[in-house]
């Protein structure tokens, strides 16, 4: 209780400075915070020898990209639904401005979910925002799901789409677009539960700064209490979004607008939604619901655009208005909050992350391709990331399977312990976020199943790329 005063208190006092004498403050608090990680980078960093040694400069390289996550996030993100940002986009004031009340198509497909259907539902027809038109697609249910979802529309101002056959959600999605006559789409998940005001202010975010095409929600885990698993993923949701989105965020670059939230405006993705559902790699059909995908086709269409609607000249999505192609900027809005049914199981949870995996491995191949034009610091924050991901399963292999056995030991212990001080550090701004909450323990038990568990996901994911389907395996 005391925290959560002393945090209230100090908030009041950092919003009543002007903005440039809060910036510097909070910068100086951020610092003081990060000193024992700055020093111990420091340590590290003049005693690393000078011949080559890549697991030493592997571990100084984790602990900074760390340290460089909490301070953009701490010192440059803003959240676009409270203020405005203060870093915009070159030419900013030329991107078209919404209505100061823009209509809103809440869109949500659906299959086999008839035990969370009704509460995502009734969550969306809360929606606190003026204007709303709510689109759900049954994606060809067989248990019940199309009866519940029209018991709701007899009941709310609900449009319900029963589609004879199951066609994948991406494409279900794009038949909800196609009856969706909102300035913003905004998309979210049948096991979500969304906040009154959550569409309104990633709303607002958009009609305060027009250069924005995108907007992702805060989300956290709606069955928190279930086990010790979904506490460990309640904690790490939070500085998924909290530090990672909101680092990208203030540049614009977020290379996810994730699914349980994901507001887009129409003329930003509209041109590329059949691009999105018939999006074919490694000459398959890729089927998964990829958030990441359709976020590239906002960041990257500046260069990728043009030859995307060409390529789907015939569809109506492109054939009845062509938008001209811009360089959008993507955000993230911490106040507009979600909450999502996380896996209690290990089964369940291992195929959510192997989608994942797909999914990233995917879009690497897209979005890698532009994000380097985006700026240095966006493309360091993406191709770092992907650099950490792609390196993970060879370098859990030299720690935890090479060293033991040519009884190096000592080197297993200080990988684990490394990654035990980047949870504490990513778990301690978890406290400091959440003043009394002590699930902030559980943060560096994610850093271990990281790098002992999922990390060995990503080669699987790769040989099987071309299997699977979109429907989650029930929790």
């Amino acid at each position: 209780m005391l925290g959560r005063r002393l945090r209230a208190r100090l908030g009041r006092a950092l919003d009543s400075l002007d903005p440039r004498e809060r910036a510097g403050v909070v910068r100086l608090l951020t610092v003081t915070a990060l000193l024992p990680a700055l020093l111990l980078i420091a340590h590290r960093a003049v005693r690393l020898p000078y011949r080559s040694d890549p697991v030493a400069w592997y571990g100084l390289a984790v602990l900074t990209g760390a340290t460089l996550l909490l301070y953009l996030a701490y010192t440059q993100y803003d959240d676009p639904a409270v203020r405005t940002l203060r870093r915009r986009a070159r030419g900013h004031e030329d991107f078209p401005p919404l209505p100061d009340r823009p209509r809103v198509s809440f869109l949500l497909a659906v299959k086999d979910e008839v035990d969370n259907v009704e509460r995502c539902v009734r969550s969306m027809a809360a929606s606190d925002h003026p204007d709303l038109q709510i689109v759900v697609v049954d994606d060809g249910s067989t248990d019940g799901t199309g009866a519940v979802l029209d018991a709701l529309a007899a009941e709310l101002a609900v449009t319900v789409i029963h589609l004879p056959r199951n066609v994948g959600k991406k494409a279900a999605l794009v038949r909800a677009c196609a009856v969706a006559d909102g300035d913003v789409l905004v998309f979210t998940d049948s096991d979500c539960v969304v906040a009154p005001d959550a569409v309104r202010l990633c709303v607002l975010a958009m009609v305060r700064h027009p250069e924005l095409g995108a907007v992702s929600g805060h989300c956290r885990a709606l069955n928190p209490g279930a086990s010790v698993l979904t506490r460990v993923q309640d904690v790490w949701y939070e500085g998924q979004f909290r530090i990672s989105k909101a680092a990208e965020s203030a540049f614009g670059a977020v290379s996810c607008v994730s699914g349980p939230l994901a507001a887009f405006r129409r003329e930003a993705v509209y041109n590329y939604l059949p691009a999105w559902a018939e999006d074919r790699f490694a000459g398959a059909p890729f089927r998964f619901a990829t958030d990441r995908q359709l976020t590239g086709y906002v960041l990257g269409q500046a260069w990728r655009g043009r030859a995307l609607k060409q390529r789907h000249a015939s569809s109506p999505f492109v054939a009845g208005h062509d938008h001209p192609e811009r360089r959008w900027l993507v955000g993230y809005s911490r106040s507009a909050r979600v909450w999502t049914n996380v896996p209690a199981r290990w089964r369940p949870f291992l195929h959510q992350q192997v989608r994942w995996k797909k999914s990233f491995i995917r879009n690497l191949f897209f979005t890698g391709a532009f994000m380097w034009r985006r700026g240095p610091l966006p493309a360091l924050l993406y191709y770092g990331h992907a650099l950490w991901v792609l390196a993970a399963p060879a370098l859990v292999f030299l720690h935890l399977v090479w060293a033991p056995l040519h009884w190096a030991a000592g080197l297993t212990l200080l990988y684990l312990c490394g990654m035990l001080l980047k949870g504490c550090l990513w778990g301690l701004a978890f406290r400091l976020d959440n003043p009394g909450d002590r699930r902030w323990r559980y943060r560096p038990l994610m850093s271990l199943l990281s790098c002992c568990v999922l990390a060995w996901l990503l080669p699987y994911a790769a040989f099987t790329l071309r299997r699977g389907i979109w429907t989650r395996t029930p929790a």
